[in-house]
């Protein structure tokens, strides 16, 4: 029997928790959140589609109740709140970094062996929170925003090739932010032929930058941020875990040198399995790739930087 814990009953994680139950990817699945009803009720709304979808999965609404939880064999993290005007990002973190750190504690409480994937934002310094507070083994806590971020990039690329979007590959690597991200253009693939060969150097720079603004693009059309992608990315990354895929998914991870550096969680590509984190894949990046990167790291260790500060 396989349980899943979903933290926080919002958009993300609510479209999470419903992907995995109608993909059958966990036997039990609980979706928790401190707002009393709200996750009994989208819980309780999605199993009324068990009938009609055929769906076998069973999936709980709690408020706070955390014993509920135990026995998790993944846990995915989406509290927090979402920047607001006036708002520093030192503010936003101050108050994510207190969530993030009491919703942990408490999951690990009942669910001491679990894998922890995060999706709270800012992604890459909650990870990196995740594993300052928790003492983990580095391979259990994995940062879900590679794969969102790769996800845009191959609709972005598919739509530019006219193709359908499960036969191309992209991968993006670096921060999870609209500055900080790396569409690696050059790894962009269809049917395993370079993108290079279909389309212009214009063509592929303007797929990099959609993608790279492709969460704020989503939000001005909105008035919010974005939930269906960033939920199946996180129910994505469950089933590689609980399914023991070894999927190559762009995820953010505990550096310790791949790349140049450490002490810093940051997207890279990693093979996804039962273990978690199974393995580090390092491209071979050019010198121009690796000066991006290196400037996105500068800037999330910046983010990072704040983390002393809110704790």
């Amino acid at each position: 029997m396989s349980k899943v814990t979903v933290v926080g009953a919002g958009n993300v994680g609510a479209t999470c928790a419903d992907v995995i139950v109608k993909q059958g990817i966990a036997d039990e699945v609980v979706l928790l959140d401190i707002k009393e009803g709200v996750s009994e009720g989208k819980a309780m709304d999605i199993m009324q589609t068990a009938n009609i979808l055929n769906i076998n999965t069973r999936l709980t609404g709690v408020t706070n109740d955390y014993e509920a939880t135990k026995d998790s064999d993944v846990v995915v993290i989406t509290s927090g709140i979402p920047r607001k005007p006036g708002m520093t990002r030192e503010e936003l973190i101050g108050v994510n970094a207190g969530i993030v750190k009491s919703v942990t504690d408490q999951l690990l409480k009942y669910s001491p062996n679990a894998i922890i994937i995060c999706i709270s934002n800012p992604m890459d310094t909650m990870t990196y929170l995740i594993h300052k507070v928790s003492g983990l083994p580095k391979n259990r806590i994995i940062g879900m925003g590679g794969a969102l971020d790769s996800a845009r990039f191959k609709y972005f690329l598919s739509n530019a090739l006219g193709a359908n979007a499960t036969e191309v590959e992209g991968i993006v690597i670096g921060g999870h932010g609209d500055t900080t991200m790396i569409p690696l253009v050059r790894f962009a693939a269809y049917r395993g032929v370079p993108a290079t060969n279909y389309l212009s150097a214009e063509q592929l720079e303007k797929v990099a930058a959609d993608t790279m603004v492709g969460g704020a693009t989503l939000t001005k059309l909105l008035g919010t941020s974005a939930w269906y992608a960033p939920g199946a990315a996180g129910a994505q990354m469950v089933k590689a875990v609980l399914h023991n895929e070894k999927k190559l998914i762009s995820c953010s991870a505990l550096l310790d040198g791949e790349y140049g550096e450490k002490d810093l969680c940051i997207g890279v590509p990693a093979i996804i399995g039962k273990n978690g984190i199974e393995k580090i894949v390092e491209f071979d990046l050019n010198d121009q790739e690796k000066e991006l990167f290196k400037k996105s790291a500068e800037a999330v260790h910046k983010t990072n930087a704040a983390l002393a500060s809110a704790l």
